[in-house]
């Protein structure tokens, strides 16, 4: 079998494959890396890579292990690069920032943790903006990564790294984090299915808070909703470390997806009665994967907010610069380093600053009464839909898009709001591949579940992956 047959398979066919033994870790290994270098040294989707004899050596140790008749889980001998938001023992994690570019991490998180022990073998990390901020995939340390559909436009973010290198075939499956829609969106730019689980499934440790810093979670991406679900059975689950994550058996997740849509009743969110500006062409892409939903027999109806949109907006200003300001505060202990911060990031802390307790409670006053009219709507709805992102991947010189369909963006984040919905109520949401614009360039549609609700969730997404096995199989450009 060829290296390129390897790279081919799904992560649970993979997982098959080397259980069989109709291929070995140190092939699973060899083919990996063989694609990382032919691909990346233009994509950047993976850095800190790990030195391939080492990886090579852990790779026999697997077969050794499955020669005895054992096996560490359905990863066993996975290659898997981590978000470098994220702490795998022994290797650097920089937050893509300049200040954290030497740090190596003494000990594994929890989500890596889960992962190793399921036999995954860490060959690296993924790139990611720096601090995770901005659903744009470039920093000082290791650079842009590149979308992998065209090379000039941007990959999204924060899990840019993750995404291309899932579509490329560098990785069968990955992890991301997701705040403003950083699983969603990359997910989307690149043809690959990306989740954001319910608030709380997956705990996240070590943390600097773990009572309200709450918006943020790690989820799964990959290129077939088995393998999504399948990566979320490891990293789900309690632990005494998140004291608000959910007890549920994450067992459920490995089990199977078939499900009858038949009558499942869809409500398409749109560009919110043209309150949300989106590039030409989007919504269009996007209905048509509501039209494939249509043909499974779902019904599908026009949904409205039962909160104006700009009041949720503002109430999300206040929660995202109370939580991602303390993140940059003990950065600046030392003054010198705003030098070496990314303006954006300044932005957050500096507005932080000025916050009072009474604003916060007032804003969370808010996200309760959007969370409370969200329940009304899924009286109504089984699940909602909703472009995945407001423009098209842009070109990866620029930081941030300035204006969409001619209205100006008054923050660096304005131009992601459509994925603040599903954060802000802590449910979950999954991007699936919904087409491709005139331009070639990919885009996504973002289902989002009732609360707790991501087994249905990724029913619906797999039932609506078996319905267009043709347009889930494209594959980049030279994979």
């Amino acid at each position: 079998m060829s290296s390129q047959d390897i790279t081919q398979y799904s992560a649970l066919d993979l997982s098959r494959a080397v259980h069989t033994k109709q291929v070995s870790c140190r092939e699973v290994m060899r083919a990996t890396l063989d694609q990382i270098d032919r691909l990346n040294p233009l994509s950047n989707a993976i850095v800190s890579r790990v030195e391939p004899d080492a990886l090579l050596r852990q790779a026999d140790d697997r077969d050794a292990q499955l020669a005895r008749g054992e096996s560490m889980g359905w990863m066993h001998g996975m290659p898997q690069a981590i978000k470098d938001l994220a702490n795998v023992q022994g290797l650097r994690t920089t937050l893509g920032s300049p200040l954290m570019r030497d740090f190596v991490a003494p000990e594994d998180g929890l989500m890596a943790a889960r992962m190793r022990a399921a036999g995954a073998i860490f060959i690296g990390k993924t790139n990611s903006p720096e601090f995770g901020l901005g659903s744009h995939t470039f920093n000082e340390v290791f650079g842009p990564t590149r979308n992998a559909w065209n090379p000039g436009k941007s990959a999204g973010g924060s899990s840019g790294g993750a995404a291309v290198a899932l579509a490329q075939r560098m990785l069968p499956v990955a992890d991301g984090s997701d705040f403003m829609g950083s699983l969603r969106n990359p997910a989307g730019w690149n043809h690959v299915f990306g989740m954001r689980p319910s608030q709380g499934r997956v705990p996240m440790s070590p943390a600097q808070d773990v009572f309200i810093a709450q918006l943020g979670t790690e989820g799964p991406m990959g290129r077939h909703v088995r393998d999504v679900a399948m990566l979320l059975s490891t990293q789900a689950g309690a632990h005494p470390s998140s004291p608000l994550s959910l007890g549920d058996d994450p067992s459920v997740f490995a089990g199977s997806l078939d499900m009858d849509p038949k009558g499942q009743r869809i409500g398409w969110l749109g560009n919110l009665q043209g309150y949300l500006p989106m590039d030409e062409g989007i919504l269009e892409v996007s209905e048509s994967a509501l039209n494939s939903l249509s043909g499974m027999g779902c019904t599908v109806d026009e949904a409205q907010l039962g909160m104006p949109p700009e009041q949720i907006w503002q109430a999300w200003l206040v929660w995202r610069q109370a939580l991602v300001g303390p993140r940059i505060a003990p950065f600046l202990i030392n003054s010198a380093n705003r030098a070496h911060i990314k303006p954006e990031a300044l932005w957050e802390h500096d507005q932080s600053l000025s916050l009072t307790g009474a604003q916060l409670m007032a804003a969370s006053a808010s996200r309760t009464r959007f969370y409370l009219s969200m329940l009304q709507l899924f009286e109504k709805f089984d699940v909602l839909a909703i472009p995945v992102a407001q423009v098209w991947p842009f070109d990866v010189s620029l930081r941030w898009p300035q204006r969409i369909a001619g209205q100006s963006m008054d923050t660096y984040h304005r131009w992601m709001e459509v994925v603040i919905y599903a954060t802000f109520a802590g449910l979950p949401s999954i991007s699936v591949p919904a087409g491709f614009g005139a331009n070639g360039l990919p885009m996504g549609l973002a289902l989002i579940g009732k609360p707790q609700g991501d087994w249905d969730l990724l029913k619906l997404a797999h039932a609506y992956e078996m319905a267009n096995l043709d347009l889930i199989a494209r594959r980049p450009p030279g994979v």
